[in-house]
């Protein structure tokens, strides 16, 4: 509850409310190409420390001793040479986890001592919460602000959350049609190998590592490359809290490597993947051909909003903008499919487009700030093709289109009218700071378009009316739907999508299935005195 009261605190501060980007307008700017108008970055003062290997509970160099760089995306320099992981490291920290795992005294404490060791964790977590929070904007790009008072203290809560299930995680006695005596062992499964994106690195981190870890599991996890500095400095903070050797290794490397050599390894039990669609296709195969381990895969989404007849116009903008601008567009559940009854639709575009022009760009660290850089040149590009691919087809943009400054990865936030369905920025995801705004007569209507995605991880519906939402919330062929509100997220709650968007479910009590096995027990009853 304190996480989602925390965003919903956010939210009304920089989204429906100008006083958060009113301050320090002279040093950042409403977007402009301009290429003064991103000044020279702030150098944070934070030492970058850990950029090794974290196997079996030290810091260590690859086997190759290979680095690669981790850049800045505000001018795209070198932040530290990190420790390139690659099948030989995998090797290492997998038999450091089998270790600690079979022999190691994490799976045999008692629920509540590994529950200790997670609150212990959570509380560095909580005292160090700056520290991580100028990682994560450093490396990734997004404002200070949304890190250091939004998702830093929900990796805190999210922690606090499982070491609050790790002692009440039990199987249960069922009765059988005999003299038998039943019951069911919840089990730990193993060996658990993670591969965590680059868009939110620390929620990432902890909505892998928290399940694992209270269900009794060991864990490799693979950073992203574009973001491997904060992973390794909370899983420090996790070894300060008492945490065995061997239990939680970090590898930080490539997908084609490091990650493929994760997701084939003979002796992973488990894996889980947020990432692509095109890449988790390629980890259930490698699962699938191994040792046909189990697989939790969190992919992508063109996620709907529907905004209905009825609705609050002003507010309806104000929610539509964050639930797509919010993180640089860089969001697998963002409501890029906007759309809009056609009686409100022509005041929505209006002020959609007024609100775009208002969003303040600029140095992530400065105060005020909405949308930093995008995460790196292979993105960046990406971003402007898809731009472009909307013009040529048709489509009116109507603010933004272009990229801002000369150094980094800043595009203008932007926004497109009369999008069409067939249109690839209406059917592939862009994963930027690009509002498509799309046309709607009636609810079957829009039912029916919104479902004919090969996506399903998410929606948002904004109406007055309760019979409307009732049954659009039963209708759309997606993960999570929020009435009213968009990227309300908890602990508690689960996520995960529909269709290609993925399979399984992560946060809350669902997630633990991720990581449990269940045995069933059958012993013989002789003479018993009632069955």
């Amino acid at each position: 509850m304190a996480s989602s009261l925390r965003i919903s605190r956010f939210i009304s501060r920089s989204v429906f409310s100008s006083s958060l980007f009113s301050r320090g307008l002279s040093r950042v700017c409403k977007y402009s190409s301009d290429a003064s108008s991103i000044e020279e970055p702030i150098k944070p003062t934070f030492e970058v420390d850990h950029t090794q290997l974290l196997i079996d509970g030290k810091f260590v160099d690859s086997a190759s001793g290979k680095t690669f760089p981790t850049l800045d995306p505000r001018n795209g320099q070198v932040i530290a040479h990190v420790a390139e992981g690659q099948h030989e490291d995998v090797d290492r920290a997998v038999a450091a986890a089998r270790k600690a795992f079979d022999h190691g005294p994490w799976p045999k404490m008692t629920a509540y001592e590994r529950q200790r060791i997670l609150l212990r964790a959570a509380d560095l977590l909580e005292k160090h919460n700056n520290e991580l929070a100028t990682l994560e904007t450093w490396d990734n790009g997004k404002p200070y602000e949304q890190a250091a008072e939004i998702e830093v203290p929900m990796l805190t809560r999210l922690i606090r959350y499982y070491a609050g299930w790790a002692d009440k995680i039990h199987g249960l006695t069922v009765p059988a049609d005999g003299p038998h005596q039943v019951h069911t062992l919840h089990e730990p499964i193993g060996v658990a190998g993670q591969i965590i994106p680059w868009n939110f690195p620390l929620l990432m981190f902890g909505w892998k590592v928290g399940p694992a870890l209270a269900c009794g599991n060991t864990i490799v996890l693979k950073t992203s490359e574009q973001t491997p500095l904060s992973a390794l400095y909370a899983a420090k903070l996790f070894h300060e809290a008492g945490l065995p050797p061997g239990v939680l290794n970090i590898v930080s490397g490539f997908g084609p490597t490091a990650g493929a050599a994760l997701a084939s390894h003979m002796d992973v039990d488990k894996i889980a993947f947020t990432g692509s669609t095109v890449t988790g296709k390629i980890i259930l195969e490698l699962a699938a051909k191994s040792n046909l381990k189990a697989a939790t895969l969190e992919l992508g989404g063109k996620s709907p909003f529907i905004i209905c007849e009825d609705a609050d116009v002003d507010q309806a903008v104000e929610l539509a903008h964050f639930a797509l601008f919010f993180n640089q567009g860089q969001c697998c559940c963002a409501g890029s499919r906007t759309f809009v009854h056609e009686r409100v639709y022509d005041e929505f575009v209006e002020k959609a487009k007024a609100r775009a022009l208002k969003r303040v760009v600029g140095d992530p660290f400065k105060t005020g700030v909405e949308q930093g850089p995008q995460i790196d040149s292979k993105q960046f590009e990406k971003i402007l093709k898809y731009i472009n691919s909307g013009v040529e087809n048709g489509a009116t943009l109507e603010a933004g289109g272009e990229k801002i400054g000369n150094k980094g990865f800043y595009i203008q936030p932007t926004v497109f009218s009369n999008v069409q369905d067939e249109m690839l920025i209406a059917k592939d995801e862009i994963f930027g700071p690009v509002q498509t705004i799309l046309k709607f007569k009636d609810i079957d209507e829009v039912i029916q378009r919104a479902n004919n995605s090969r996506f399903g991880l998410a929606a948002g519906v904004f109406t007055k009316n309760i019979d409307t939402a009732n049954t659009l919330t039963r209708a759309l062929r997606v993960g999570s739907v929020w009435v009213n509100c968009y990227d309300v997220f908890d602990a508690t709650i689960p996520f995960g999508g529909y269709k290609m968007s993925g399979q399984g479910r992560e946060k809350g009590e669902y997630s633990l299935k991720n990581y449990l096995q269940v045995k069933a027990v059958v012993t013989p009853l002789k003479n018993p005195a009632w069955l």
